[in-house]
């Protein structure tokens, strides 16, 4: 259901917004409604994932022991 529900919205934000008939016109989504669907696309994927995003490493310099 969520990967049906992502790819429509992909495929609406790429998709046309408007069309016309014998005369060939078409109109895009504009640049601002593909940005937002793109940051809500990958909001919702950053969401899905496991862990906190933060990575605890133990640093040690060169030479010590």
């Amino acid at each position: 259901m969520a990967d049906e529900v992502t790819d429509a919205i992909l495929e609406n934000a790429q998709g046309l917004k408007k069309a016309q008939g014998d005369s060939g016109s078409a109109e895009q989504h504009s640049l601002q409604d593909q940005i937002a669907a793109d940051r809500y696309l990958a909001s919702k994927a950053a969401a899905a994932k496991t862990g906190l995003g933060i990575k605890l490493l133990k640093i040690s310099p060169p030479g010590t022991a």
